[in-house]
């Protein structure tokens, strides 16, 4: 099924799903799943809360396709869904004892993978324990999921304008954040090698590609 479908676009498929076909649907869900996953992952405190509020964005997607317009993103549509629903398992969760950080789902690319995994996790794994969440929901969106400026501010409610004021403090805040990890560094290699001859030459470490990127495209 899903091999015969890749022809249709997200829209189509949920023009179809429409009219009552339920393969389409489920073309639908085993295109998204993972990726709200990834997303509603950084909003839960474990993996089984993580579970359910996918489940139910897709449930609740199923229950209001009548309600989507095809002549729109779908993926804009479908992470709205997912972020209402996160905002209402926070609500009912909330005051949390405890929270547990969930791990980020690892992307399918085996080159991607090799060449970029450390750093790329280490940076989302500082954005989460260091942004505002909304900051955070603006910036997985943007890099994560690749969305325009407008797409994110319809998933967020927000104007673009707004979107962009979240962008830039969220990048400034992880460059501030990157900056005092890198002096911490320094420091520990200085002490460690204070009494090397000749003194070694170490290049500093580059910024992550993510703080590099432009706010829009």
């Amino acid at each position: 099924m899903h091999a015969k479908s890749q022809a249709d676009t997200d829209e189509e498929l949920a023009g179809q799903a429409q009219a009552g076909s339920l393969s389409s649907f489920e073309e639908l869900v085993y295109r998204y799943e993972a990726r709200i996953y990834r997303f509603v992952a950084n909003s839960c405190r474990n993996d089984s809360d993580a579970q359910d509020v996918t489940q139910q964005t897709f449930v609740s997607a199923h229950l209001n396709i009548r309600q989507f317009d095809v002549a729109r993103s779908f993926a804009t549509w479908l992470f709205t869904i997912a972020r209402r629903k996160c905002i209402d398992r926070h609500r009912v969760n909330r005051p949390a004892a405890e929270e547990r950080t969930v791990e980020l789902m690892e992307a399918d690319d085996p080159s991607t993978l090799l060449a970029r995994r450390e750093a790329g996790e280490d940076l989302w794994k500082l954005a989460r324990g260091r942004l505002p969440g909304l900051q955070f929901q603006a910036l997985w969106l943007r890099y994560a999921e690749d969305m325009g400026i407008e797409e994110i501010a319809r998933v967020l409610r927000k104007t673009q304008t707004h979107v962009k004021v979240l962008l830039f403090r969220a990048r400034t805040l992880l460059g501030r954040e990157l900056e005092k990890r890198r002096a911490g560094e320094d420091a520990i290699t200085r002490a460690t090698f204070a009494s090397a001859k000749p003194p070694l030459n170490i290049a500093p470490p580059c910024l992550p590609r993510l703080c590099q990127l432009p706010m829009h495209r």
